[in-house]
């Protein structure tokens, strides 16, 4: 085939007005509109992300309601919290703190 068969052949599937404005009507959907498909598509893909960290968030909070709970009811975990978190300790102690290399 030569170069103006093939033209021949592009402008007579193009030359049908139904394909013809479909394709400008795709051409304008994906690129040009207001709200077009590849600004929507980058968008459900942050909702998506936006998701998973609201999801990692209130597992978060619950951890922390149930710390905060376990604190608030007993001493003997309030002083462990103290003494593991900030290195409180009573007046005749010593602390000796191991960290790892």
């Amino acid at each position: 085939m030569d170069t103006a068969t093939i033209l021949k052949n592009i402008y007579s599937k193009l030359g049908n007005k139904f394909i013809l404005t479909l394709a400008v009507f795709f051409m304008w959907m994906l690129i040009f509109d207001r709200s077009n498909w590849i600004d929507m598509f980058s968008e459900i893909r942050k909702i998506h992300s936006l998701e998973k960290e609201r999801i990692y968030f209130l597992e978060k909070i619950e951890n922390d309601r149930s710390r905060l709970n376990e604190l608030r009811t007993s001493n003997e975990n309030l002083e462990k919290f103290a003494r593991e978190q900030y290195l409180m300790k009573k007046p005749d102690e010593e602390i000796f703190v191991i960290s790892p290399e």
